[in-house]
């Protein structure tokens, strides 16, 4: 009887952690770029990403050559080819810790802060990033905005489309995470 109730209680302790690691189920990032000559809008859906609740930590990627849009198929080849160069440089990623202590088993809203490296074009820039999360059901849904400086990142604007590309980039993420099978 006794050797039952370990066994039963083991398995509930490992459901219990596999509950505090998840994973993007439907991931969304979109960037706008407003310029004086040009606005720009691209978008993908195929971010990926863990988060670990009990760890504070998190790590998500997107294939730069994923994003779709744009204005026209030439400015899709030359985001991928003169800017992301994405033969070069696949993936952006950002991975770091969650600074607040939040019990997302709780349904609410949850406003707090990720710490980590932002890598975009093969450069590391040390970030913090307001994120929203909403728990509800087990799910988490997670929306982000924030500005990537071209500058830093070491992405070139050439003059002759100086007027056409903004040196700031506004960014959205969004997603909806679910608990991480093992």
């Amino acid at each position: 009887m006794l050797r039952l109730l370990l066994i039963t209680l083991s398995f509930f302790i490992s459901r219990q952690a596999v509950a505090q690691v998840y994973e993007i189920q439907k991931g969304m990032i979109r960037f706008f770029s407003e310029a004086p000559q040009e606005l720009i809008r691209a978008s993908t859906t195929e971010l990926k990403g863990k988060l670990d609740i009990q760890k504070k930590t998190f790590a998500f990627k997107v294939s730069n050559a994923s994003f779709q849009g744009f204005n026209s198929p030439l400015q899709r080849e030359h985001f991928n080819e003169n800017y992301m160069e994405s033969e070069v440089y696949p993936e952006s990623s950002f991975t770091g810790k969650i600074i607040e202590d939040v019990d997302v088993s709780k349904d609410g809203e949850y406003k707090l802060r990720a710490k980590g490296k932002l890598k975009i074009h093969g450069v590391e820039q040390e970030r913090i990033i307001d994120v929203e999360i909403r728990a509800k059901s087990g799910k988490l849904i997670v929306h982000s905005e924030f500005f990537v400086s071209l500058y830093d990142h070491n992405i070139k604007i050439p003059k002759v489309v100086y007027d056409k590309l903004a040196p700031d980039i506004h960014v959205t993420v969004g997603g909806s995470m679910v608990p991480a099978v093992r």
